[in-house]
């Protein structure tokens, strides 16, 4: 049976239910600068950008001068969140250990923040030295560019074109076809919405799965059909 080069796992809201975390409490800091949002809005508008990204975003947009130590309040009060409360998503790790090829993870979040979460879920062994953070490799651009996931192709010795990622944000998505690779959807951890599915459909994933259990053999099915047999 074919198989791909390599395989790519987001982290945060892919393997780790992290996202909706992020969410509370980058909305928490936005709506006591002046900038009132929800919790849900916030993880369906900017889940998988930088808080520093965001904040850019929405100065242009709302003319609000946000201040810059706001990105390391949000820093500081995620890290303890995540520490205390982030577990694991239901059937990662089986769905990870079910790749018998190259794998690896790619993210916008911090190596440290990276290796504390998979640690604290007992992932970290799964991914041991094939951990790729866009924020500490200067000058890598983050999701939704395409360059962490072309470094680690390049550093793991995989073809684009037969590698697959497996993303739950549009970001995510947009930034690994734009990498050419292939991309499977995910929509199990708690900041999915109502039309999350389609947007990452629409943003270029060739299946949306909702749980891990179904994910080896949708990842065997696109493994043995391509574009161009």
């Amino acid at each position: 049976m074919p198989q791909p080069d390599l395989v790519i796992f987001d982290c945060d809201g892919v393997l780790v239910d992290s996202e909706i975390i992020a969410a509370r409490v980058d909305a928490g800091i936005l709506t006591a600068a002046g900038f009132p949002i929800e919790a849900e809005e916030f993880a369906e508008r900017y889940a998988g950008l930088t808080f520093k990204d965001i904040l850019l975003r929405l100065e242009g947009e709302s003319q609000i001068p946000f201040q810059a130590r706001m990105i390391d309040e949000a820093e500081k009060q995620l890290d303890q969140r995540l520490r205390a409360e982030v577990r694991v998503l239901e059937g990662a790790h089986e769905a990870v250990a079910s790749v018998k090829t190259k794998r690896c993870i790619c993210s916008n979040s911090t190596l440290p923040r990276l290796e504390m979460m998979l640690d604290k879920v007992r992932l970290k062994p799964f991914f041991e030295g094939h951990i790729y953070s866009a924020r500490n490799n200067p000058g890598i651009r983050h999701k939704p560019a395409p360059d962490i996931f072309l470094h680690a192709a390049e550093k793991e010795g995989a073809r684009p074109d037969v590698t697959f990622v497996i993303e739950d944000s549009v970001h995510g998505v947009t930034g690994a076809v734009a990498a050419g690779m292939r991309v499977i959807g995910y929509t199990g951890a708690s900041h999915s919405y109502p039309g999350h599915a389609d947007q990452l459909t629409e943003a270029g994933a060739e299946t949306v799965i909702r749980r891990w259990a179904d994910f080896p053999t949708v990842l065997a099915a696109l493994s043995e059909w391509s574009e161009n047999a």
